[in-house]
Order: C-alpha cells, then sequence, then structure tokens
C-alpha cells in the first residue's frame, strides 16, 4: 500500500514557495508596465491607444518589449539561488537597468539605420522595418537577461 503521508514541512515550503511566486509576478508586472510607459514616453503618440486601436507596428514593438522584460525578470530569479529578498531587489535592478538599455539601443538603432520610428509605429499597415526595431528591444533583452548569470 502506498504511503500518502507528506513530509515534515509540506505545507510551510508550499505557502513559502507560493508567496515568492506571487512577490516575482508583482515584480515581473511592475517592471513590464514601466517597460510599457518608457517605450510609450520615447515614441511619438500614445502607444497604449495605438495598441488599442490595433496598430499591428505598435503592438509588434510593445510585445517585443514585454517579451525582453520576462526575459530579465526570469533571469534575475534563476541567478538568485533560492534567495528571496536578494532575488527581487535584483529582478528590480536589473529590470530598470534592462528598461534603460532597451531605450537607449531603440534610439541609436534608429539614428544608425535612419529609420524613422514614430512613422513605423503609427503606421496602420504592417511596415517591414517595425522588424529590426522590435529585434533591438528583444535582443538587448536577451543581452540584460544574460549579462546576469
Amino acid at each position: 500500500m502506498a504511503n500518502l503521508a507528506l513530509e515534515e514541512g509540506f505545507w510551510r515550503l508550499l505557502g513559502r514557495g507560493s508567496y515568492a511566486i506571487a512577490l516575482y509576478a508583482l515584480v515581473g508586472l511592475g517592471l513590464m508596465t514601466v517597460g510599457f510607459f518608457a517605450i510609450d514616453l520615447t515614441t511619438p503618440g500614445n502607444l497604449r491607444q495605438m495598441v488599442r486601436d490595433g496598430k499591428p507596428n505598435a503592438i509588434i514593438v510593445t510585445s517585443a518589449g514585454l517579451i525582453s522584460m520576462a526575459f530579465i525578470v526570469v533571469l534575475a530569479i534563476f541567478s538568485s539561488a533560492g534567495k528571496l529578498s536578494e532575488g527581487l531587489i535584483a529582478s528590480i535592478v536589473w529590470g530598470l537597468v534592462g528598461i534603460g538599455a532597451q531605450i537607449i539601443s531603440v534610439r541609436v538603432i534608429e539614428k544608425v539605420t535612419g529609420i524613422d520610428i514614430g512613422r513605423v509605429i503609427l503606421a496602420d499597415k504592417y511596415v517591414p522595418e517595425v522588424l529590426l526595431v522590435a529585434a533591438a528591444h528583444f535582443a538587448l533583452g536577451l543581452v540584460v537577461a544574460f549579462a546576469i548569470l
């Protein structure tokens, strides 16, 4: 007959893990929100409205920015080695550094390539140059995330 008894400390461990998940989720959500508003502040027009209106290029850039933020938060969590306080602080700091790096990199890509990001994001139809902008967000997110390791 199988032993169905739970190991000692199971409920405490489950509670602590659930608490950590909730805190990291809040930090991740907060960073993604800050990242969204940072992208919005550095692009012409109201990004939130453009996304709501279904402008494809605005949606692509926003999605790439949010995914790159998630990479940063995930690797900050992974590198914290189970130390909740350090992991939360590292996630916040590295997340903010990542947001800054993304904003700067997109502006640099805009200058180097001559892409008018405002025109691209405001366009009602898909513009291929948006892939370069999205790639810059995505790539910088990966660079920052792996630098954490």
